[in-house]
């Protein structure tokens, strides 16, 4: 056995290894785009047929064999359409050239400034039960969103956040969209959750900031206009109750630093809540 492996050893030369390197590179990309969705369950679910398949062709149990053969076939034809949306990702990631690089930060200073001007218009907004939806683009581009509202371009400031979500105005309903230090859009059609377990108290805003956190890595800030409570969504995920504080320990990070803190923040949101 080890004349076998020092054999299949001396064959690999250096390109053999960087071959290597970067198929692993790309799947754990990959993976990192689908763990925080749904379609990782659909992943799992494919590796356990094709284990099963090959189990089952060791074992000759042909008749299971030929069944898992063919559903396997099936699969793997109905893939473009069971993983649209993180096809679509994978291909604007590409072609924005962020596959391997997340987009420009701002320094600490700048990204603590406009987390304050975000802050203070959202506790304002909270005081007086202005519902208020504000998306927060990250690493995937929401051009597609934005194109279904009103074109902005204005550099974000409490004022004019609050200006947009004034009661019975036309962009009122609608989110808000910021892309660095300027809101792109306005008035913006979200999709809504196909979550069925989520509590009834949401509304039709906390279940369109879910719907849009599953379909890409924003994060969403939601403002509730029938009890004036703050929340942030992400991954599918919605986060309540949240006060000024807190709302400023999660967003400064996303704007100034490279790693993700998301974990640690929700630690510190859960250890507070005790």
């Amino acid at each position: 056995m080890l004349i076998e492996i020092k054999g299949l050893l001396s064959t690999i030369d250096a390109l053999d290894v960087a071959d290597i390197i970067i198929v692993a590179i790309i799947l754990y990309k990959l993976y990192e785009m689908l763990r925080n969705t749904r379609a990782i369950t659909l992943v799992k679910g494919i590796i356990v047929l094709l284990v099963l398949t090959i189990i089952s062709d060791w074992l000759g149990l042909h008749v299971i064999y030929w069944l898992l053969q063919k559903t396997v076939t099936l699969l793997f034809v109905a893939l473009p359409i069971v993983f649209q949306p993180e096809l679509r990702r994978a291909l604007e990631h590409i072609g924005q050239g962020r596959f391997f690089v997340r987009s420009a930060l701002l320094d600490i200073h700048e990204a603590r400034s406009l987390v304050s001007e975000i802050d203070s218009a959202v506790m304002r907004m909270a005081q007086k039960k202005t519902g208020a939806l504000i998306v927060i683009e990250r690493e995937m581009g929401l051009d597609d969103i934005a194109s279904n509202g009103i074109f902005i371009d204005g550099v974000v400031s409490a004022e004019l956040l609050m200006n947009i979500f004034i009661t019975n105005t036309p962009l009122h309903d609608g989110a808000t969209i910021i892309r660095g230090k300027r809101i792109i859009a306005s008035g913006c059609l979200l999709p809504l959750t196909d979550d069925r377990t989520l509590s009834t108290e949401l509304g039709t805003r906390h279940r369109a900031a879910i719907g849009l956190s599953e379909q890409c890595d924003a994060v969403v800030v939601v403002v509730s206009e029938e009890t004036g409570t703050i929340s942030v969504a992400e991954h599918g995920r919605i986060y309540r109750h949240l006060d000024s504080d807190q709302l400023r320990q999660y967003l400064i990070p996303l704007f100034s630093q490279k790693s993700s803190v998301f974990s640690d923040f929700i630690r510190n949101w859960r250890n507070g809540k005790k």
